[in-house]
């Protein structure tokens, strides 16, 4: 693969209960190999919650953690961390590939939960503020995403209690079934709209990676982007991981083992110009 590898995950949802990652520890065969690691998005919960000491603790967890890794770490924001750093997005290979987590494809961020409306509103006059005209650049998008996701308090992410998270899942989530027809509609439109959104922002841009909504898979769309979502550390999918060499973007697989994440069988490869 060349002396350089930059490998891109996304929504670990680290302290989360809906998450494989027990311990970050699991994490560390993935560092393996590379020069660089980008988590694009939602490693952890950090907006506001009832129990503020556990997630400062988490974050701090974390940061501790990937600073000890012996690996640089970028480390991206998502709805979930929309504080975690002050990186939004990333351009790799000369512009060739456009990294975001992906929430700002939809205007609801999440078109499936029940705060839906709420945000909706809150994104519409947090846009109007950052962009009047009604065509903000990307890092105006980005910035009004985040600053709606920071004021919007964690749901079932903050239970500790197993049966209570798996009810206050459903209720934000799935319940009642027109939410469910809502996480359907948000993965058949989530590569036409990450597509659009790189040519729109980032005309240069063939290869856009997100994560999100947690399922993966690669896209190659009408446009000529092509679409990677490296998924979710959550069931039932799981996560890839984007690999990119100086000369390739190599998607692959996530695959457990022995406790630990590892770097499974490729899926797709593209060559970069």
């Amino acid at each position: 693969m060349g002396a350089d590898l930059i490998r891109i995950v996304s929504d670990v949802h680290f302290a989360d209960r809906g998450s494989r990652v027990g311990s970050l520890s699991q994490l560390l065969p993935l560092l393996d190999g590379t020069t660089s690691l980008v988590l694009n998005g939602d490693t952890l919960d950090t907006r506001p919650g009832p129990y503020p000491q556990r997630t400062a603790a988490a974050r701090a967890e974390v940061l501790q953690f990937f600073r000890a890794a012996g690996t640089p770490v970028t480390f991206l924001t998502g709805n979930h961390d929309p504080d975690l750093s002050g990186e939004h997005a990333l351009e790799l290979a000369g512009g060739q590939l456009l990294v975001t987590h992906g929430d700002i494809l939809f205007e609801d961020v999440v078109p499936w939960s029940r705060d839906a409306p709420a945000i909706r509103r809150k994104i519409s006059a947090a846009l109007t503020a950052v962009a009047p005209g009604g065509h903000a650049p990307l890092e105006g998008l980005l910035l009004a995403y985040r600053a709606v996701a920071a004021d919007t308090p964690q749901l079932h992410q903050s239970e500790t209690n197993l049966l209570r998270y798996a009810f206050r899942l459903a209720g934000d989530t799935v319940w009642p079934p027109q939410r469910s027809l809502n996480i359907l509609r948000a993965w058949r439109e989530a590569p036409g709209k990450a597509a659009a959104l790189a040519s729109a922002h980032r005309p240069k841009a063939r290869f856009i990676a997100i994560g999100h909504t947690h399922r993966p898979g690669v896209w190659r769309t009408s446009s000529g982007v092509v679409v990677v979502n490296t998924g979710s550390f959550c069931r039932p999918f799981g996560p890839m991981a984007a690999d990119v060499s100086p000369d390739r973007i190599r998607v692959r697989r996530v695959d457990f083992r022995n406790g630990a994440f590892h770097p499974g069988d490729e899926v797709a490869s593209f060559p970069l110009t």
